[in-house]
């Protein structure tokens, strides 16, 4: 029995039929982690519940722990955005001021506090910088309007935007704190929401962007319906349902946003195993969305693309999926056993940015650099 057991073993390992995938690192922490920024250059941020924020400079072999934001010892940041070894902004997420960021330039050894949630009801959900340099912050409704700011990075002052197009009826629609991922761009923002009220994805119908919408009336510039809202076929009509991460990959440079692969990721968080309805695909040259046909195996909190080996990868509480498709058809990702991985290295997961990913009592894990390796074969 032995030697079948080893020659099995041996044809998983020639022939692929498992893939080596995360290889689990040592955060440090027993932090519940949501936020993850890879910069490049070896150099990422992570962060998580009682104010813990990580850092690496050597592509995740050793993480350090930074200082905790004055004050933060009992928030919980769900959102990361760094723009180099030494300068990263944290978004904590909670009911009004519990909503916060943080910034530091000095590679986390303080902190500065740069913006406390306005909203007595509020409670922040995303933030994330574009391709202008410009940083956004998304949060659930508030007024029976979706809360957006806006900010420069080298500005002190954050603009609100108001428009009708955010507006949704009071407690219908909320945005997902899971894992930073709800939000995301081309040309100007997207982002994703659920709730009792469906899975939707809200886009700007114009390109154009407002530094001002705080002096102007919940219809700046006479523009009627700025933002623009699209049904997604993802489970809906729970709070626990809908979209909860959304991302782009430029399919045709040069193209407008209808030509380019758009993928949403979701379900429901109440029902991790359920497979129904947790992704979603916009066809080419259309604004219609479309269910996968072959579904990730359970609720998933974010979804990234790999370029290198055009493959999708989502991540959620019990594994992981990638598409080869872009999003019509998803398949496990499981550990390869015949290389001694954990069976469990596929799960409790959170949050991504390639090659990492994040989870639930300090879990960090790296792919591979041979993990898709089957897959840009397919």
């Amino acid at each position: 029995m032995q030697r079948y057991a080893w020659l099995l073993a041996f044809l998983l390992f020639a022939f692929g039929a498992a893939q080596a995938q995360w290889e689990i690192e040592r955060s440090g922490t027993t932090a519940d982690l949501r936020g993850i920024d890879n910069v490049g250059g070896g150099v990422a941020w992570a962060s998580g519940t009682n104010g813990t924020v990580l850092r690496t400079e050597d592509g995740g072999y050793l993480w350090q722990a930074c200082s905790i934001p004055p004050g933060a010892e009992h928030l919980d940041f769900r959102g990361v955005q760094a723009f180099d070894a030494n300068t990263a902004i944290v978004m904590s997420s909670g009911k009004g001021d519990l909503s916060r960021l943080y910034k530091t330039t000095d590679g986390c050894q303080t902190w500065k506090l740069v913006f406390t949630n306005p909203d007595k009801y509020g409670f922040w959900d995303a933030v994330r910088r574009d391709g202008n340099g410009i940083i956004w912050l998304l949060g659930d409704p508030v007024g029976g309007m979706f809360t957006l700011f806006s900010r420069k990075n080298d500005g002190e002052e954050w603009y609100r935007w108001f428009n009708r197009g955010l507006r949704v009826r009071s407690g219908t629609q909320g945005v997902f704190a899971a894992s930073n991922s709800s939000l995301t761009f081309f040309d100007g923002p997207i982002f994703g929401a659920g709730g009792t009220g469906g899975a939707s994805i809200f886009m700007l119908s114009e390109s154009w962007m407002c530094f001002d919408c705080s002096l102007q009336d919940e219809n700046p510039h006479g523009v009627k319906d700025l933002w623009k809202r699209y049904s997604v076929p993802l489970k809906q009509g729970s709070p626990s349902s809908g979209v909860f991460s959304v991302a782009i990959q430029e399919r045709y440079p040069g193209q407008p946003l209808e030509y380019q692969s758009m993928i949403a990721v979701g379900g429901n968080y109440a029902e991790p195993t359920k497979s129904d309805a947790t992704a979603a695909y916009r066809n080419y040259d259309s604004k219609h969305w479309h269910a996968a046909r072959t579904p990730p195996h359970g609720f998933r909190s974010a979804v990234a693309y790999d370029a290198a080996s055009k493959t999708w990868i989502t991540v959620g509480p019990n594994g992981t999926d990638i598409s080869t498709d872009d999003g019509r058809k998803w398949r496990a990702l499981h550990p390869d056993l015949a290389l001694h991985e954990a069976p469990d290295d596929d799960r409790d997961w959170n949050a991504l940015s390639l090659p990492f990913v994040v989870g639930p009592h300090g879990r960090i894990g790296k792919l591979r650099p041979s993990a898709l390796d089957a897959a840009k074969k397919q």
